[in-house]
């Protein structure tokens, strides 16, 4: 059974996307520690992060590059947090998180946001991956 996030890869389930190739589509999180948090998934269905071939791993990391310096353009943030977790979702996955201390990379902050607040992170975020 296809995961969630392969589910919104095939557009089955609707996302605000960010930034996508024909290996990697970046994502803003429903459910944001901080505005601004985005998920960077391989298109390939690989349940562990540390079980991508490594050739995978670094492309997904030169993915998320650009991503993580468009959320910290927009957001206004010190750093962007990248945090591999991986219990949610049975797929690789990549959080990153605008953040100004370690406290804002706490799961436990995390709350729904609403369609329009994603769509205009979502817009601002495309935006400032155009200039980069």
């Amino acid at each position: 059974m296809p995961s969630v996030f392969s589910r919104i890869i095939t557009g089955e389930i609707p996302s605000h996307k960010i930034w996508e190739d024909a290996a990697f589509l970046a994502f803003l999180d429903i459910r944001p520690v901080r505005p601004g948090h985005t998920l960077v998934v391989p298109k390939k269905e690989v349940d562990y992060f540390f079980d991508l071939e490594d050739d995978l791993l670094s492309r997904l990391l030169v993915f998320a590059k650009p991503v993580a310096q468009a959320i910290r353009t927009v957001t206004g943030a010190e750093r962007v947090g990248a945090v591999v977790a991986g219990f949610d979702v049975p797929h690789a996955h990549l959080h990153l998180i605008p953040a100004d201390h370690m406290g804002d990379l706490d799961f436990s902050r995390a709350k729904p946001a609403s369609h329009d607040e994603l769509a205009e992170m979502a817009a601002k975020l495309r935006e400032a991956l155009g200039s980069i």
